[in-house]
Protein backbone atom coordinates (compact mmCIF):
# COMPACT_ATOMS: atom_id res chain seq x y z
CA UNK A 1 0.00 0.00 0.00
CA UNK A 2 3.19 2.50 1.07
CA UNK A 3 4.19 1.89 -2.65
CA UNK A 4 0.96 2.15 -4.05
CA UNK A 5 0.61 6.01 -2.74
CA UNK A 6 4.08 6.41 -3.34
CA UNK A 7 3.76 5.95 -6.97
CA UNK A 8 0.60 8.22 -6.96
CA UNK A 9 2.61 10.81 -5.11
CA UNK A 10 4.84 10.64 -8.20
CA UNK A 11 2.43 10.85 -10.86
CA UNK A 12 0.63 13.90 -9.24
CA UNK A 13 4.07 15.78 -9.26
CA UNK A 14 4.48 14.71 -12.93
CA UNK A 15 0.94 15.79 -14.20
CA UNK A 16 1.42 18.97 -12.52
CA UNK A 17 4.95 19.43 -14.44
CA UNK A 18 3.12 18.38 -17.55
CA UNK A 19 0.28 21.16 -16.65
CA UNK A 20 2.70 23.77 -16.29
CA UNK A 21 4.46 22.56 -19.72
CA UNK A 22 1.22 22.64 -21.29
CA UNK A 23 -0.13 25.92 -20.20
CA UNK A 24 2.83 27.66 -21.43
CA UNK A 25 3.00 25.52 -24.38
CA UNK A 26 -0.34 27.28 -25.00
CA UNK A 27 0.35 30.59 -24.42
CA UNK A 28 3.18 30.11 -27.39
CA UNK A 29 0.99 28.96 -29.36
CA UNK A 30 -1.22 32.39 -28.41
CA UNK A 31 1.53 34.40 -29.84
CA UNK A 32 1.52 32.10 -32.85
CA UNK A 33 -2.13 32.51 -33.71
CA UNK A 34 -1.76 36.33 -33.55
CA UNK A 35 1.16 35.98 -35.82
CA UNK A 36 -1.24 34.11 -38.59
CA UNK A 37 -4.44 36.20 -38.37
CA UNK A 38 -2.13 39.58 -38.58
CA UNK A 39 -0.41 37.73 -41.89
CA UNK A 40 -3.17 36.41 -43.17
CA UNK A 41 -2.43 32.44 -42.61
CA UNK A 42 -4.73 30.20 -42.32
CA UNK A 43 -4.83 27.94 -38.70
CA UNK A 44 -4.99 24.62 -39.89
CA UNK A 45 -1.44 23.46 -41.14
CA UNK A 46 -1.75 19.71 -41.45
CA UNK A 47 1.53 18.87 -43.58
CA UNK A 48 3.52 20.57 -40.46
CA UNK A 49 1.52 18.73 -37.62
CA UNK A 50 2.09 15.10 -39.56
CA UNK A 51 5.86 16.24 -40.06
CA UNK A 52 6.33 17.02 -35.97
CA UNK A 53 4.64 13.88 -35.20
CA UNK A 54 6.67 12.00 -37.09
CA UNK A 55 9.72 13.42 -35.57
CA UNK A 56 8.47 12.96 -32.07
CA UNK A 57 7.32 9.44 -32.55
CA UNK A 58 11.16 8.54 -33.31
CA UNK A 59 12.14 9.43 -30.12
CA UNK A 60 9.72 6.49 -28.79
CA UNK A 61 11.05 2.85 -27.41
CA UNK A 62 8.57 1.12 -29.38
CA UNK A 63 5.19 0.80 -31.38
CA UNK A 64 3.06 1.27 -27.79
CA UNK A 65 4.67 4.70 -27.14
CA UNK A 66 4.94 4.97 -30.45
CA UNK A 67 0.93 5.28 -30.56
CA UNK A 68 0.66 7.21 -27.37
CA UNK A 69 2.50 9.81 -28.71
CA UNK A 70 0.88 10.49 -31.82
CA UNK A 71 -2.29 10.36 -29.85
CA UNK A 72 -1.22 12.98 -27.39
CA UNK A 73 -0.04 15.66 -29.49
CA UNK A 74 -2.70 15.12 -32.06
CA UNK A 75 -4.70 16.26 -29.19
CA UNK A 76 -2.04 19.26 -27.79
CA UNK A 77 -2.64 20.59 -31.69
CA UNK A 78 -6.09 20.56 -31.47
CA UNK A 79 -6.16 22.44 -28.71
CA UNK A 80 -4.29 25.07 -30.14
CA UNK A 81 -6.44 25.23 -33.06
CA UNK A 82 -9.12 25.27 -31.22
CA UNK A 83 -8.00 28.12 -29.48
CA UNK A 84 -7.27 30.06 -32.40
CA UNK A 85 -10.61 29.23 -33.76
CA UNK A 86 -11.41 31.24 -30.82
CA UNK A 87 -9.41 33.98 -31.45
CA UNK A 88 -10.35 34.61 -34.63
CA UNK A 89 -14.01 34.82 -33.47
CA UNK A 90 -13.18 37.29 -30.68
CA UNK A 91 -11.61 39.44 -33.21
CA UNK A 92 -15.10 39.34 -35.29
CA UNK A 93 -12.76 37.68 -37.96
CA UNK A 94 -15.18 34.68 -39.17
CA UNK A 95 -17.67 35.26 -41.83
CA UNK A 96 -20.81 35.81 -41.54
CA UNK A 97 -23.28 33.07 -41.79
CA UNK A 98 -25.71 35.01 -43.53
CA UNK A 99 -28.84 33.55 -41.48
CA UNK A 100 -31.68 36.35 -41.04
CA UNK A 101 -33.80 35.54 -37.90
CA UNK A 102 -37.58 36.16 -38.05
CA UNK A 103 -40.14 35.53 -35.33
CA UNK A 104 -42.20 32.75 -36.49
CA UNK A 105 -42.95 30.66 -40.06
CA UNK A 106 -46.31 32.30 -41.46
CA UNK A 107 -48.33 29.13 -41.86
CA UNK A 108 -51.15 30.79 -43.47
CA UNK A 109 -52.09 32.55 -47.25
CA UNK A 110 -48.81 30.25 -48.73
CA UNK A 111 -48.29 27.19 -51.25
CA UNK A 112 -46.50 24.14 -49.69
CA UNK A 113 -45.52 21.23 -51.88
CA UNK A 114 -45.37 17.53 -50.99
CA UNK A 115 -44.52 14.20 -52.47
CA UNK A 116 -46.85 12.10 -52.74
CA UNK A 117 -50.61 12.45 -54.03
CA UNK A 118 -53.64 13.04 -51.57
CA UNK A 119 -53.74 10.32 -48.91
CA UNK A 120 -50.11 10.00 -48.68
CA UNK A 121 -48.42 10.96 -44.96
CA UNK A 122 -46.92 14.22 -46.11
CA UNK A 123 -50.06 15.26 -47.49
CA UNK A 124 -51.50 14.39 -43.39
CA UNK A 125 -48.27 16.39 -42.39
CA UNK A 126 -48.70 19.46 -44.27
CA UNK A 127 -52.13 19.76 -43.48
CA UNK A 128 -51.84 19.17 -39.79
CA UNK A 129 -48.47 21.96 -39.56
CA UNK A 130 -50.06 24.03 -41.80
CA UNK A 131 -53.32 26.73 -41.65
CA UNK A 132 -56.57 25.94 -43.57
CA UNK A 133 -56.18 28.38 -46.05
CA UNK A 134 -52.79 26.98 -47.67
CA UNK A 135 -52.91 25.63 -50.96
CA UNK A 136 -51.27 22.47 -51.54
CA UNK A 137 -49.29 21.23 -54.41
CA UNK A 138 -47.96 17.73 -55.00
CA UNK A 139 -45.15 15.91 -57.40
CA UNK A 140 -44.01 12.50 -58.04
CA UNK A 141 -40.92 12.46 -56.21
CA UNK A 142 -38.97 14.37 -53.59
CA UNK A 143 -37.00 16.07 -55.89
CA UNK A 144 -39.59 17.71 -57.92
CA UNK A 145 -40.62 18.87 -54.77
CA UNK A 146 -37.48 20.50 -53.58
CA UNK A 147 -37.22 21.73 -57.41
CA UNK A 148 -40.44 23.97 -56.59
CA UNK A 149 -38.71 25.06 -53.31
CA UNK A 150 -34.93 26.21 -54.98
CA UNK A 151 -37.43 27.43 -57.89
CA UNK A 152 -39.52 29.97 -55.74
CA UNK A 153 -43.03 27.97 -57.46
CA UNK A 154 -43.91 27.39 -53.79
CA UNK A 155 -43.07 29.28 -50.58
CA UNK A 156 -42.66 25.55 -48.36
CA UNK A 157 -42.08 21.82 -48.99
CA UNK A 158 -42.60 19.37 -46.45
CA UNK A 159 -40.77 15.91 -46.70
CA UNK A 160 -40.34 13.11 -44.23
CA UNK A 161 -36.82 12.82 -42.98
CA UNK A 162 -36.29 9.60 -40.55
CA UNK A 163 -38.87 7.11 -39.07
CA UNK A 164 -38.48 5.76 -35.74
CA UNK A 165 -38.47 2.66 -37.00
CA UNK A 166 -37.02 2.50 -40.70
CA UNK A 167 -34.25 4.96 -39.78
CA UNK A 168 -33.40 8.06 -42.51
CA UNK A 169 -34.93 8.77 -45.29
CA UNK A 170 -31.68 9.20 -47.76
CA UNK A 171 -33.01 10.83 -50.92
CA UNK A 172 -34.16 13.84 -49.05
CA UNK A 173 -30.84 14.15 -47.04
CA UNK A 174 -29.30 14.33 -50.54
CA UNK A 175 -31.10 16.64 -51.85
CA UNK A 176 -30.38 19.09 -49.19
CA UNK A 177 -26.79 19.45 -50.16
CA UNK A 178 -27.75 19.19 -53.38
CA UNK A 179 -30.38 22.59 -53.60
CA UNK A 180 -29.73 25.90 -52.29
CA UNK A 181 -32.56 25.40 -49.45
CA UNK A 182 -32.99 25.04 -45.90
CA UNK A 183 -34.41 23.79 -42.89
CA UNK A 184 -36.98 26.07 -41.10
CA UNK A 185 -38.90 23.47 -38.93
CA UNK A 186 -39.31 19.65 -38.03
CA UNK A 187 -42.94 18.54 -37.26
CA UNK A 188 -43.82 14.85 -36.28
CA UNK A 189 -46.81 12.70 -37.26
CA UNK A 190 -47.43 9.01 -35.82
CA UNK A 191 -47.69 6.37 -38.51
CA UNK A 192 -50.64 3.76 -38.21
CA UNK A 193 -50.64 1.34 -40.99
CA UNK A 194 -53.24 -0.61 -42.65
CA UNK A 195 -53.95 -3.56 -44.70
CA UNK A 196 -56.63 -2.55 -47.39
CA UNK A 197 -58.07 -4.06 -50.55
CA UNK A 198 -61.04 -3.83 -52.96
CA UNK A 199 -64.83 -3.37 -51.48
CA UNK A 200 -65.73 -6.90 -50.68
CA UNK A 201 -61.98 -8.53 -50.58
CA UNK A 202 -61.33 -10.66 -47.06
CA UNK A 203 -57.97 -10.90 -45.22
CA UNK A 204 -57.73 -14.62 -45.94
CA UNK A 205 -57.81 -14.10 -49.93
CA UNK A 206 -54.89 -11.42 -50.08
CA UNK A 207 -51.42 -12.90 -51.50
CA UNK A 208 -49.82 -9.73 -52.83
CA UNK A 209 -49.28 -6.19 -50.87
CA UNK A 210 -48.04 -2.80 -52.33
CA UNK A 211 -46.53 -0.27 -51.13
CA UNK A 212 -43.62 2.63 -50.43
CA UNK A 213 -40.41 0.57 -49.17
CA UNK A 214 -40.31 2.14 -45.85
CA UNK A 215 -44.02 0.98 -45.52
CA UNK A 216 -43.10 -2.59 -46.37
CA UNK A 217 -40.12 -2.53 -43.68
CA UNK A 218 -42.59 -1.39 -41.50
CA UNK A 219 -44.71 -3.97 -41.71
CA UNK A 220 -42.81 -6.62 -42.34
CA UNK A 221 -43.20 -8.77 -39.40
CA UNK A 222 -47.11 -8.82 -40.68
CA UNK A 223 -46.65 -9.47 -44.19
CA UNK A 224 -43.88 -12.25 -43.40
CA UNK A 225 -46.57 -13.71 -40.39
CA UNK A 226 -49.62 -13.85 -43.49
CA UNK A 227 -46.73 -15.25 -46.01
CA UNK A 228 -47.62 -11.86 -48.74
CA UNK A 229 -45.63 -11.11 -51.42
CA UNK A 230 -44.66 -7.63 -51.66
CA UNK A 231 -44.35 -5.44 -54.48
CA UNK A 232 -42.34 -1.79 -53.98
CA UNK A 233 -44.44 1.46 -55.32
CA UNK A 234 -43.42 5.39 -54.81
CA UNK A 235 -45.90 5.79 -52.25
CA UNK A 236 -48.48 4.71 -49.42
CA UNK A 237 -51.44 6.66 -50.90
CA UNK A 238 -50.19 6.04 -54.46
CA UNK A 239 -50.25 2.10 -53.84
CA UNK A 240 -53.77 2.77 -52.31
CA UNK A 241 -54.99 4.49 -55.47
CA UNK A 242 -53.16 1.79 -57.98
CA UNK A 243 -55.41 -1.37 -55.80
CA UNK A 244 -58.55 1.09 -56.07
CA UNK A 245 -58.33 0.77 -59.83
CA UNK A 246 -57.68 -3.15 -60.14
CA UNK A 247 -59.72 -5.80 -60.03
CA UNK A 248 -58.02 -8.49 -58.57
CA UNK A 249 -59.24 -9.35 -55.04
CA UNK A 250 -56.10 -11.31 -54.15
CA UNK A 251 -53.97 -7.89 -54.25
CA UNK A 252 -53.88 -5.26 -51.57
CA UNK A 253 -51.80 -2.23 -50.17
CA UNK A 254 -50.19 -1.30 -47.04
CA UNK A 255 -51.60 2.51 -46.63
CA UNK A 256 -53.23 4.99 -44.35
CA UNK A 257 -57.04 5.08 -42.96
CA UNK A 258 -57.12 8.12 -44.69
CA UNK A 259 -55.88 7.03 -48.03
CA UNK A 260 -58.18 3.76 -48.04
CA UNK A 261 -61.20 6.08 -47.21
CA UNK A 262 -60.20 8.50 -50.71
CA UNK A 263 -59.92 5.85 -52.84
CA UNK A 264 -62.48 3.62 -51.35
CA UNK A 265 -60.88 0.57 -50.05
CA UNK A 266 -61.67 -1.82 -47.60
CA UNK A 267 -59.73 -1.94 -44.44
CA UNK A 268 -58.83 -5.57 -43.97
CA UNK A 269 -56.93 -4.68 -40.89
CA UNK A 270 -55.14 -1.46 -39.15
CA UNK A 271 -52.24 -1.05 -37.07
CA UNK A 272 -49.60 -3.74 -39.08
CA UNK A 273 -46.97 -1.85 -38.33
CA UNK A 274 -45.03 -3.63 -36.13
CA UNK A 275 -44.13 -0.25 -33.81
CA UNK A 276 -46.78 0.26 -31.82
CA UNK A 277 -45.03 4.03 -31.48
CA UNK A 278 -44.14 3.81 -35.56
CA UNK A 279 -43.39 8.08 -35.90
CA UNK A 280 -42.05 10.13 -39.49
CA UNK A 281 -40.25 13.35 -38.38
CA UNK A 282 -40.75 15.81 -41.42
CA UNK A 283 -39.08 18.64 -42.33
CA UNK A 284 -39.88 22.25 -43.59
CA UNK A 285 -37.85 23.72 -46.06
CA UNK A 286 -37.94 26.89 -48.16
CA UNK A 287 -34.89 29.11 -50.11
CA UNK A 288 -34.01 31.64 -48.01
CA UNK A 289 -31.07 31.79 -44.92
CA UNK A 290 -33.77 32.40 -42.33
CA UNK A 291 -34.14 31.04 -39.09
CA UNK A 292 -36.98 31.52 -36.03
CA UNK A 293 -35.87 33.29 -32.96
CA UNK A 294 -35.87 30.59 -30.96
CA UNK A 295 -34.74 27.99 -33.15
CA UNK A 296 -32.63 25.53 -30.93
CA UNK A 297 -31.03 22.92 -33.30
CA UNK A 298 -28.54 23.36 -36.15
CA UNK A 299 -28.01 20.56 -38.82
CA UNK A 300 -24.86 20.64 -41.10
CA UNK A 301 -23.29 18.51 -43.79
CA UNK A 302 -19.69 17.83 -44.60
CA UNK A 303 -17.46 15.88 -46.41
CA UNK A 304 -14.23 13.92 -44.87
CA UNK A 305 -12.20 11.31 -46.53
CA UNK A 306 -11.89 7.88 -45.14
CA UNK A 307 -8.72 7.85 -42.87
CA UNK A 308 -8.30 6.99 -39.27
CA UNK A 309 -9.46 9.66 -36.81
CA UNK A 310 -10.41 12.11 -39.37
CA UNK A 311 -14.52 12.38 -38.51
CA UNK A 312 -13.02 12.75 -34.20
CA UNK A 313 -11.21 15.52 -35.30
CA UNK A 314 -14.07 17.63 -36.92
CA UNK A 315 -16.51 15.96 -34.34
CA UNK A 316 -14.57 17.60 -31.35
CA UNK A 317 -15.03 20.93 -32.00
CA UNK A 318 -18.53 20.29 -31.33
CA UNK A 319 -17.81 18.84 -28.01
CA UNK A 320 -15.01 21.08 -27.20
CA UNK A 321 -18.02 23.67 -27.26
CA UNK A 322 -20.12 21.96 -25.01
CA UNK A 323 -22.86 21.49 -27.55
CA UNK A 324 -24.75 18.58 -27.69
CA UNK A 325 -24.64 16.47 -30.72
CA UNK A 326 -28.55 14.83 -31.52
CA UNK A 327 -28.05 13.13 -34.58
CA UNK A 328 -25.36 12.08 -36.89
CA UNK A 329 -25.60 10.05 -40.69
CA UNK A 330 -22.65 9.10 -43.17
CA UNK A 331 -23.58 8.49 -46.99
CA UNK A 332 -20.82 8.28 -49.55
CA UNK A 333 -20.11 10.69 -51.86
CA UNK A 334 -20.69 10.04 -55.20
CA UNK A 335 -18.29 9.64 -57.79
CA UNK A 336 -15.58 10.01 -55.02
CA UNK A 337 -14.54 6.78 -54.02
CA UNK A 338 -14.12 6.32 -50.42
CA UNK A 339 -15.13 9.81 -49.19
CA UNK A 340 -18.19 10.26 -47.28
CA UNK A 341 -20.51 12.99 -46.34
CA UNK A 342 -21.95 13.84 -42.91
CA UNK A 343 -24.81 14.75 -41.88
CA UNK A 344 -24.87 16.06 -38.00
CA UNK A 345 -27.60 17.80 -36.20
CA UNK A 346 -26.91 19.28 -32.26
CA UNK A 347 -28.30 21.46 -30.21
CA UNK A 348 -27.71 25.11 -29.98
CA UNK A 349 -28.57 28.78 -31.45
CA UNK A 350 -26.75 29.99 -34.60
CA UNK A 351 -25.73 33.13 -33.37
CA UNK A 352 -24.23 31.67 -29.99
CA UNK A 353 -20.21 32.03 -29.64
CA UNK A 354 -20.08 28.50 -29.46
CA UNK A 355 -21.73 27.40 -32.49
CA UNK A 356 -19.99 29.94 -34.33
CA UNK A 357 -17.09 28.50 -33.10
CA UNK A 358 -17.78 24.97 -33.64
CA UNK A 359 -18.78 25.66 -37.21
CA UNK A 360 -15.63 27.44 -38.11
CA UNK A 361 -13.28 24.42 -36.76
CA UNK A 362 -15.55 22.25 -39.05
CA UNK A 363 -15.12 24.59 -41.53
CA UNK A 364 -11.33 24.82 -41.80
CA UNK A 365 -10.83 21.22 -41.24
CA UNK A 366 -13.31 19.35 -43.48
CA UNK A 367 -14.43 19.69 -47.06
CA UNK A 368 -17.66 21.41 -48.27
CA UNK A 369 -19.58 22.40 -44.99
CA UNK A 370 -23.23 23.33 -45.51
CA UNK A 371 -25.98 24.55 -42.76
CA UNK A 372 -28.86 23.00 -43.65
CA UNK A 373 -30.75 24.37 -41.40
CA UNK A 374 -31.62 26.49 -38.11
CA UNK A 375 -34.90 25.29 -36.45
Amino acid sequence: MDKLLECREQIDKIDNQILDLFLERMRVCYDVAEYKIEHGKPVLDRSRELSKIETLKKKAPDKFFELGISELFEQIMAMSRKMQYNLLNSKGMIESLGFEEIRHIPKSNVKVVYQGIPGAYSSQAARAYFEDDVELVHTHSFRGAVEKVKNGEVDYAILPYENSSAGIVADVYDLLVEYDTYILDTFEIKIDHCLCGLKGSKLEDIKEVYSHPQALMQSNEYIQKHGFDSYNMANTAISAKYISEQTDMTRACICSEEAANIYGLEILEKGVNFANQNATKFIIINNQKITRRYADLVCISFEMPHESGSLYQVLSHIIFNNLNMTGIQSRPVPDQKWEYRFYVEFEGKLTSEAVLNALNGVKQESKNLKILGSY
